[in-house]
């Protein structure tokens, strides 16, 4: 498979540089090829999402989402095609894939459906006469950036409320799910979308990013993605004056009380941190337990971690797959090496038919560290853990927000006076009381706070806040 762009309804080749794709899983296999754009094309796309605009604006809202809804049903039909095609490309196990995979398809469905919904409110004025109301309008062209991690779901709960809204969009997917956006793009060439109503645009953010930033007239950008790479395009959104959305980075806590149900903090602590290698933004990267049942947690963890099946991404029973590229490898054996020298290894797990022709990381646990050491500091986007002691719940919430990142948090208890505490007192933007720090659900606003984002919200009612502007009218009939 070779990746091409999608500008103004046509599929073109970029002439930029060429990247073989090989499959985390099994790097002897050769997955596609990808071709980078240049700015000529960022320009193009530009210019086809600003003539298609108008148009797209002047349908109704019903009728837009008419096509999300057709989108929906032909994703639901392709579902183990793409779910496939992406673990061969980014490295997720099948069976995650494949959820994420329906979740964009319940995305593509939910604002579908939004499309017959209030878009404003009456307003009584103080004068007599005057019918005064709002209504929420589109914004224009909007760019969206998204990363590899999650290649359907993010662009989708992206791409579903821009469109709705009446935005048309310049996509740019990550480099290394740029095969699963091509299928993508081709679902909803098969709706027969107007023409540059969405546009693909292959590229490298480092070649191209400050182009896409600059070059289209843009009123909207939405990235997910690093906090370094997020707060430069904050700021190149704000000198346009152009609204911006940037899911960046966290380093989620979860909280073990005494008195939680021990076998489903493990549980789920395990799959937080796990699932997916740990290469989700909401992943349990630091666990505190209190000091009384840390033995007993600890070794516990220990117990199910050794077990985890490491398999490729296409073994239906794979828990743990390879992480997603070389550079990501690269990094994430770093903090390995990091915790080898300087912290106390609770296990260093996995067992299954993972080999050494893949990026595989196998699952770690690390302990002996204080709330300053970079493995508590910062994120790894890998399946490594590190795990402290807390005197009580207040110590415990002390270390939880000794953070720069804000998304998710997650505490295990039995104690619905400590629950709500909890809710109240942890500085995240997602909090979560006997649940894993990782998810959320697709009709529930996703965010977090300090570092971890601009403050918007993605999903849910809170993206069409984003994806549109809000006009006040006001007409005097007497």
């Amino acid at each position: 498979m070779e990746s091409r762009n999608w500008i103004g309804g046509e599929w073109l080749s970029p002439s930029g540089e060429e990247m073989v794709v090989r499959n985390p899983s099994a790097l002897k296999e050769e997955v596609g090829v990808v071709h980078f754009s240049t700015e000529a094309d960022i320009a193009q796309s530009g210019e086809a999402a600003r003539l298609a605009q108008a148009g797209w604006a002047a349908l109704s809202p019903a009728a837009r989402g008419a096509y999300l809804f057709k989108a929906a049903g032909l994703l639901e039909a392709n579902l183990s095609d793409l779910a496939e095609l992406a673990s061969r490309e980014m490295g997720k196990p099948i069976t995650e894939m494949r959820g994420e995979v329906m979740r964009g398809v319940h995305l593509l469905r939910y604002y579908a459906a939004e499309g017959v919904r209030s878009i404003g409110t009456v307003i009584p004025s103080n004068e007599p006469g005057v019918l005064q109301y709002t209504k929420r309008i589109p914004l224009g062209v909007t760019a969206l950036i998204t990363p590899w991690n999650f290649p359907v779901a993010i662009p989708l709960w992206k791409i579903a409320p821009a469109l709705l809204c009446g935005n048309t969009v310049i996509w740019k997917p990550a480099e290394h799910a740029s095969l699963t956006a091509v299928r993508i793009a081709e679902l909803f060439e098969a709706v027969q979308l107007p023409p540059g109503v969405l546009n693909l645009l292959i590229g490298q953010g480092s070649r191209i990013g400050d182009a896409l930033l600059e070059l289209p007239v843009l009123e909207a950008v939405s990235f997910t993605g690093s906090t370094k790479t997020g707060l430069g395009i904050a700021e190149r959104c704000a000198r346009r004056n152009i609204k911006y959305q940037t899911e960046m980075g966290g380093k989620n806590a979860a909280i073990v009380l005494k008195d939680a149900d021990m076998a489903q903090a493990v549980a789920m602590i395990a799959s937080g941190a796990f699932r997916s290698a740990g290469q989700k933004c909401t992943a349990t990267s630091r666990v505190i337990v209190e000091r009384s049942v840390y033995d007993a947690f600890t070794e516990a963890l220990r117990h199910a971690v050794a077990k985890i099946h490491m398999a490729p991404a296409l073994d239906p029973g794979a828990y743990l797959g390879p992480v997603a590229s070389a550079g990501q490898y690269e990094k994430v054996m770093s903090y390995v090496s990091l915790a080898r020298r300087e912290t106390d290894i609770l296990v260093e797990g996995g067992v299954g038919a993972a080999t050494d022709d893949g990026y595989y990381v196998r699952p770690l646990v690390a302990a002996g560290l204080d709330s300053s050491h970079p493995l508590i500091q910062e994120e790894i986007f890998g399946p490594v853990v590190g795990v402290m002691q807390a005197d009580d719940f207040e110590d415990a919430i002390r270390l939880c927000n000794a953070s720069i990142y804000g998304l998710s948090a997650s505490l295990f208890t039995r104690d619905l006076r400590l629950a709500h505490r909890f809710l109240d007192e942890a500085d995240a933007g997602m909090v979560r009381v006997n649940q894993e720090t990782a998810g959320v659900e697709y009709q529930a606003p996703f965010g977090g706070l300090k570092q971890s984002s601009s403050h918007t919200r993605e999903q849910g009612q809170a993206a069409l806040d984003f994806y549109s502007a809000i006009k006040t009218c006001a007409i005097s009939y007497e």
